[in-house]
C-alpha cells in the first residue's frame, strides 16, 4: 500500500508542520505488512484470517443418514396408514449414529433408528418415533426408551400410524456440501462457524495469517494500577487496559504492560524487553512538548537507525502534530533490529483512543491480512441532532463522541469535547466527525459519523 503522504516529510530535523489526518493513517498503512502466513491447529487458527481456498474432500453429510428419531421403513409399508388402521412392521433391530454394519430392512420390516444414524438398506423413509406407538402397543408414543434400560425395545412389533413419502426426514448424502465444493475461500476470517465446517470436513490444521501480537504500555509516573490506593497526585491507569482491550476487539493478541514510571532509561529497557512477543508496540503517554515526556528521549535511543537519521523503513521514530483534536501529538516508526512498527499516542483517555481507533485498528487489521474494505471501522452520513451548534476549531478535523440512531439516521453528542471525558465515551457508540473547514455545526447538518461498535 503506498503512500499518500509528501516525501520530504522534515522526519528528525524537528519540523512542525501540521500532519493531516489522512496524510498520518497512509504514513502508517504504507510501513505496515501483512504478517507471513504459518500452519495452526482448528482453535488456534480463531480469528486468524485464511490464506488458501479449502476445497471439501468428502461429502457432507457422507451418507444418507436420519434427521430424527423414530422407524426406517419401506414407504408401501406405510401407504394408508392412521391410528384406526396404523401398518403394523416386524421391528428387526436397532441402528444408531455410527453404526457399522446395518440391518436390511425388507417388506414388512423396520428398523429403529436415531437422528444421525446412516439409512440401513431397503429402507425408504423414516417415520418420527411419535407417528407411532414406539413398539408398546398402546397410543402414539411421546419418546424411545433408552436401548440400555429396554432392549427388547429393538424387536417385536410397531404400530405406525401415518404415511410417509419416500425421502421422509433423510437428510442425503452431500445435502450440506459435496466434494470438491469450495468450502472457504482464502481471505475469510475464522470464527466458530468456519471453524466447524474445517472440523466438519476432516481439517486438522489450516493455513492462515496469525493474529498479531500487540503490546501496549502506558507511561506516567502517576498512574496507579486499578485495585490499589491513590496517593496525592496520583490516576488509575485505565489507557493500558483501553488500548489492550480495543487490541483484542480489532482481532490482536494483547500483552499489557503495566504503567512505566517516567524515566527514559527504565522506558526504553521496557520497550527492549517487549520486543520479543511484539508484532506491533502501542505506547499512550509521553508524546507532547512537556518537561516529562520523556517517550521522544527514550525512542529516540532505542529506535533502530535513529542515530543515524534514517526514515521509518530504516527505523526510528517521527514525533509530529496532527490537524485534528483530540489527538494533535503523534508519533510513528519502527523500533528493534526486526523494524517492529510502534504507535506512540498522547496520554489523555479520549486522546488514546480516538488515535487507536483511526491508525492503531487499522494497522492491526493490515497486519492481519484483511481487504482494505475491512481496514477501518464504517461510516455512514447522519443528520446532527443537538440543542445549539457544535464549535470545531479551525483547520482541524475534531472527533466528538457521539449516540447514533440507525432508524431515524440521527446522531447526538455525548458529554464535552475535552480529552480527559472518559465517561462520555464510555456511553458513546460512535464518532462525531467535524471536517477541518467548519468551525460550527448546527442542527441539522449532516456529518460523517464512524461507529464503533
Amino acid at each position: 500500500m503506498s503512500s499518500s503522504a509528501p516525501q520530504d516529510t522534515g522526519r528528525h530535523q524537528g519540523e512542525q508542520r501540521l500532519w493531516s489526518v489522512d496524510e498520518h493513517l497512509a504514513d502508517v498503512l504504507s510501513a505496515v505488512r501483512p504478517l507471513e502466513p504459518i500452519e495452526l491447529q482448528l482453535l488456534d487458527a480463531q480469528g486468524c484470517v485464511l490464506v488458501e481456498d479449502v476445497t471439501v474432500p468428502v461429502a457432507l453429510p457422507p451418507f444418507d443418514n436420519s434427521s430424527m428419531d423414530g422407524y426406517a421403513v419401506r414407504t408401501a409399508d406405510v401407504q394408508g396408514a392412521s391410528e384406526e388402521f396404523p401398518a403394523v412392521l416386524t421391528v428387526i433391530g436397532d441402528v444408531a449414529a455410527g453404526s457399522g454394519e446395518l440391518p436390511t430392512v425388507g417388506p414388512g420390516q423396520a428398523a429403529r433408528i436415531m437422528t444421525g444414524a446412516p439409512l440401513p438398506p431397503g429402507a425408504e423413509a423414516v417415520v418420527p418415533v411419535e407417528w407411532t406407538d414406539g413398539g408398546t402397543g398402546g397410543g402414539a408414543a411421546s419418546g424411545m426408551s433408552p436401548a440400555s434400560a429396554a432392549p427388547e425395545g429393538a424387536a417385536g412389533e410397531v404400530r405406525v400410524h401415518r404415511a410417509a413419502e419416500a425421502r421422509a426426514h433423510v437428510r442425503a448424502r452431500g445435502s450440506d456440501v459435496q466434494a470438491g465444493d469450495l468450502a472457504l475461500a482464502a481471505g475469510t476470517v475464522l470464527g466458530p462457524p468456519q471453524i466447524a465446517l474445517l472440523a466438519a470436513i476432516g481439517r486438522g490444521t489450516v493455513r492462515v495469517r496469525p493474529r498479531p501480537r500487540v503490546v501496549v504500555l502506558s507511561t506516567g509516573s502517576e498512574l496507579v494500577q486499578p485495585g490499589e490506593a491513590l496517593a496525592a497526585g496520583t490516576i488509575y491507569d485505565s489507557n493500558s487496559f483501553a488500548l489492550a482491550a480495543a487490541a483484542r476487539d480489532a482481532g490482536a493478541i494483547a500483552y499489557r504492560v503495566g504503567a512505566v514510571a517516567d524515566d527514559a532509561d527504565t522506558l526504553r529497557a521496557t520497550i527492549e524487553d517487549q520486543l520479543i512477543r511484539a508484532d506491533l508496540l502501542v505506547t499512550t503517554g509521553g508524546v507532547s512538548v512537556g518537561a516529562y515526556d520523556v517517550v521522544k528521549e527514550a525512542l529516540a535511543s532505542v529506535s533502530a537507525g535513529a542515530a543515524d537519521g534514517g526514515d521509518i523503513d530504516g527505523g526510528g521514530i517521527d514525533f509530529r502534530k496532527l490537524a485534528m483534536q483530540p489527538g494533535k501529538p503523534q508519533g510513528f516508526g519502527s523500533v528493534g533490529p526486526d523494524h517492529t512498527p510502534l504507535l506512540a499516542l498522547p496520554g489523555n483517555p479520549v486522546s488514546s483512543y480516538v488515535s487507536f481507533e483511526l491508525f492503531v485498528r487499522p494497522a492491526i487489521r493490515v497486519l492481519m491480512g484483511l481487504p482494505e474494505s475491512e481496514v477501518s471501522r464504517p461510516s455512514v452520513r447522519a443528520v446532527l441532532k443537538a440543542d445549539q451548534a457544535l464549535g470545531s476549531p479551525a483547520g482541524r478535523r475534531q472527533f466528538l463522541r457521539g449516540a447514533y440512531d440507525a432508524e431515524s439516521g440521527t446522531v447526538s453528542p455525548v458529554g464535552g469535547s475535552g480529552s480527559h471525558l472518559i465517561a462520555a465515551l464510555a456511553h458513546a457508540d460512535s464518532l462525531i466527525v467535524v471536517p477541518e473547514d467548519v468551525t460550527s455545526a448546527e442542527p441539522g447538518a449532516e456529518l460523517e459519523v464512524i461507529l464503533l461498535g
